[in-house]
């Protein structure tokens, strides 16, 4: 079984005046009927999917739980960040929560404010990343750039892809203009990190 956790932090600075610090994009329809973080919980559902583990502050953790409930998901956890400090140590804060409760878990993080249009693709990626997790493996999800865009990561990966598991040569921070423009041009070696 899958744990989804959601990572629900985000000053909501962007989208100002819909988005705002007290009531950031991932909690606004901006899509739809359903909110970002909505949207984001429906897609890891399922007989796969274990209750969702959402990360967020105290100032969102009301919000997180009334919004689930509209949607008739109940929360696995939901963890509060003392104190915003990025990605990483939200993804840590959970996989310590689930190495405790469940030591086999298998743990997907997903951002709460992504648009995903087709949630049957989403989940045969996530089927198919599940083989290699098996094996013990990480695995990270990229999609295909269109352009180039130095406001993402990027994944290089050690090989073209084939529609299954391709190792990860590395991770690129937010490339120059110029280095983004050049990993573009290489689509077998790239693709923007979800």
């Amino acid at each position: 079984m899958i744990t989804p956790v959601i990572l629900c932090g985000g000053s909501g600075t962007r989208l100002w005046p819909l988005s705002r610090k007290s009531y950031p994009k991932q909690f606004v329809p901006l899509v739809g009927e359903e909110t970002l973080f909505q949207g984001s919980a429906r897609r890891m559902t399922g007989a796969q999917f274990a209750a969702p583990v959402v990360i967020t502050n105290s100032d969102f953790r009301f919000i997180v739980t009334e919004q689930l409930q509209a949607i008739g998901i109940d929360p696995g956890a939901i963890l509060i960040e003392p104190e915003g400090r990025n990605t990483a140590p939200a993804v840590l804060a959970a996989a310590l929560y689930l190495a405790k409760i469940d030591p086999e878990a298998v743990m997907l993080v997903a951002p709460s404010d992504h648009v995903v249009p087709d949630t049957a693709a989403f989940k045969a990626a996530v089927a198919t990343g599940l083989t290699a997790v098996e094996s013990g493996q990480l695995v990270t999800f990229g999609i295909t750039p269109t352009h180039a865009e130095t406001a993402y990561g990027y994944l290089e990966l050690a090989s073209a892809p084939t529609g299954g598991p391709v190792a990860l040569k590395r991770f690129v921070e937010k490339p120059n203009s110029e280095r983004a423009e050049e990993m573009v041009e290489q689509p077998h070696l790239t693709g923007p990190s979800l």
